[in-house]
């Protein structure tokens, strides 16, 4: 996009539109930051050029660690975890807070959330969105949980014409007006809401933060140690990136000497190659996130907005149409403060600390007994698995969507702690008690539904005709 200086003339019309939605001061300066940038002609775009790979030897290792375990115990009565909880699940087919739905045990990722902070006797708090919060209400008031988290809401975004940087107009919908503005708006939140101010001022100094959706996430005594022992502003858990992690955003060392994330948004087209090489850029963020709030909120003060990079993300208004307006949404990553924090630190963490349920590929996996509860309710490995690793291709026609899925495994899904892959093509449907075992291809080829029955254990591959 060229630059386009006679688009300033819309930033009163945009800012005349937030406060009309009595969005805070800081939110609105936040926007008009990224605006100026967008009319300027600026992408967002990190070129390979301005950064370096990091390799392990300048990431420590959570599993040398263990010296921090008194610190963490002691540090406990003074740590929030917080849960991004502002996502649909439209992906899967959901239309309310995808923390609701039922993931393991007949409980969903809420309930589950709720009882880890109640046996971590830790500070729960939830950043819902303005498409969540009702949903969340709700729930909790059936849930009543014994100590009620704090509620904080997303702000949200004005979306921006890409034809002449105006604001777009739907009146037929308006909410489509609107984007969220990408969890980096956490820190924005946490102060405009007045939470980060009622944490510092019940001496709540460490933040804990990752998505609601993934149970791995949980709050580690010993990495909390490692974390306030080193008096580190800003802490991010890494993982290896493997070949399914290629989309992901990775991390990097600025030449300017600071590390960065580059989420693929962010990458030129030309470079996605660079982008998706695990070998290059071998690390990727889990977006579990360590910080000082007492450093945040020194931060906000002196500058007024949290200036992450940006990321204009280009849409159409209408997702659902793609014969509506070409938009720009104005997005920012929770992990890009990374770049803001001076002796910001990496850590390396296993697998099982990054567990999302992006797809209900990833449900099967969770929901299976490949999967179980420790006492802490933290969601952790089998040990009878015959594989640490496993894939997961069902067949989106039949599979992609919760109910389409609920419905085939309705009598409960099978065993997977012998299994090594599972590919279904096909319309099929399980029965109660089956195991599936080795590397394993269900193929139904005819026009109706198959069956697994019950107690049936597949060694094999099956074709239905």
């Amino acid at each position: 996009m060229q630059k386009n200086s006679d688009a300033h003339k819309y930033l009163p019309s945009f800012i005349l539109k937030m406060e009309h939605e009595n969005l805070h001061p800081v939110v609105i300066d936040t926007f008009a930051h990224y605006y100026k940038q967008v009319v300027s002609g600026v992408t967002g775009l990190i070129s390979d050029k301005d950064i370096q790979p990091v390799t392990s030897d300048h990431i420590e290792d959570a599993d040398h660690i263990q010296k921090y375990a008194e610190a963490g115990r002691h540090a406990s009565p003074n740590v929030v975890m917080i849960k991004l909880n502002g996502g649909l699940g439209t992906s899967m087919g959901l239309t309310r807070a995808k923390s609701l739905l039922k993931v393991k045990n007949e409980k969903s990722f809420l309930e589950i959330i709720l009882k880890q902070a109640e046996k971590r006797h830790v500070k729960l708090a939830l950043m819902n969105s303005f498409s969540t919060h009702e949903d969340t209400l709700d729930a909790l008031s059936k849930i009543k949980p014994s100590d009620s988290p704090l509620l904080f809401l997303q702000n949200k975004f004005p979306k921006i014409l890409q034809e002449n940087l105006a604001p777009a107009d739907w009146p037929k919908n308006p909410d489509l007006e609107w984007n969220p503005p990408g969890h980096g708006d956490i820190y924005s939140a946490l102060y405009t809401s007045g939470t980060l101010k009622a944490l510092l001022d019940q001496g709540i100094v460490y933040a804990f933060i990752s998505n609601s959706d993934n149970l791995g996430a949980t709050l580690d005594e010993l990495l909390l140690g490692y974390f306030v022992e080193n008096g580190f502003p800003f802490m991010m858990e890494v993982a290896p990136r493997t070949p399914s992690d290629v989309k992901g955003g990775h991390i990097a060392r600025h030449k300017e000497g600071h590390h960065i994330l580059r989420e693929s948004a962010q990458c030129p087209e030309n470079e996605l190659s660079a982008f998706r090489d695990i070998k290059r850029y071998g690390f990727f963020n889990t977006n579990n996130i360590w910080i000082n709030l007492k450093v945040l909120h020194k931060l906000i003060q002196k500058s007024g907005v949290v200036k992450l990079p940006m990321i204009r993300n280009p849409k159409t208004l209408d997702p659902r149409n793609e014969n509506s307006p070409k938009v720009f949404q104005i997005e920012t990553a929770m992990g890009a403060a990374i770049s803001l924090f001076e002796g910001a630190a990496l850590i390396k963490v296993p697998a099982s600390r990054f567990l999302p349920v992006k797809k209900c590929n990833d449900l099967l996996s969770i929901r299976s007994n490949r999967f179980i509860f420790s006492k802490e309710i933290h969601l952790t490995l089998n040990p009878k698995i015959r594989s640490k690793t496993i894939q997961i291709d069902l067949d989106p026609k039949y599979y992609g969507k919760i109910d389409l899925f609920d419905e085939r495994f309705s009598r409960g899904v099978p065993s997977l702690t012998d299994c090594e892959s599972l590919t279904i093509k096909g319309d099929v449907r399980f029965e109660s008690n089956v195991a599936i075992r080795g590397k394993i291809v269900i193929t139904n080829k005819g026009k109706t539904q198959a069956v697994i029955k019950e107690g049936a254990v597949v060694e094999k591959d099956l074709i239905f005709d």
